[in-house]
């Protein structure tokens, strides 16, 4: 992963920790359920957004360079991860 797409993805886990931490303190304090599921909600978006740098990453990084080569083993396996990954996900 490149410095600054490896930087910026650290950053919004971060962040993210803190909007978990701050759920869990709602937790603690009882408040409105209502508002710990918007809380959760918004993490879910954050980490799926996250998710998807990873990914953009993967295929940029990884999977290119499986698909240029002459391994075609390789390409076969790293074609059924990412399949595997939409296919676990629900998106496929």
């Amino acid at each position: 992963m490149e410095p600054d797409q490896k930087r910026q993805v650290l950053n919004r886990l971060k962040s993210i920790e803190g909007h978990v931490r701050g759920i869990q303190r709602m937790v603690e304090d009882d408040s409105y359920c209502i508002d710990a599921i918007r809380q959760i909600h918004a993490v879910q978006k954050a980490l799926e957004s996250v998710s998807g740098l990873v990914l953009e990453n993967h295929l940029n990084t990884c999977v290119t360079t499986a698909i240029r080569g002459d391994d075609v083993d390789e390409r076969q396996r790293m074609i059924g991860e990412i399949v595997g990954v939409f296919q676990e996900t629900g998106k496929l």
